[in-house]
């Protein structure tokens, strides 16, 4: 079986951006898919808004590490692009065809 991938899923696998720890993250997430054995952690530092309305806070950093495949770690990469300078309620609308979308299918 041959998989190929798109210029961009290349890129992202071999120069993928946001990679690695963060120090004092203010949130973070595991997600992980338990058939192939992937396992991808986010960690995210935002900036508050005026008043209590966390959802208007922005994603001033976001930080991945993945241990998976090309895809799963092109995906990782491609997730913190978008999310960076998003606030929290734009960050939450990326979807999987978002995704997908940037990343040529």
């Amino acid at each position: 079986m041959s998989i190929d991938y798109s210029e961009k899923v290349i890129k992202h696998f071999f120069n993928p951006q946001n990679m690695g720890k963060m120090e004092d993250p203010d949130g973070v997430g595991t997600a992980g898919n338990i058939a192939c054995g992937d396992e991808m952690t986010i960690c995210i530092k935002v900036k508050g808004a005026a008043g209590d309305d966390r959802e208007n806070d922005v994603v001033e950093d976001v930080r991945f590490e993945t241990l998976g495949c090309a895809a799963a770690i092109a995906t990782s990469s491609m997730v913190t692009e978008l999310a960076k300078g998003k606030t929290i309620k734009e960050a939450k609308q990326i979807s999987l065809k978002d995704v997908a979308g940037e990343l040529g299918g």
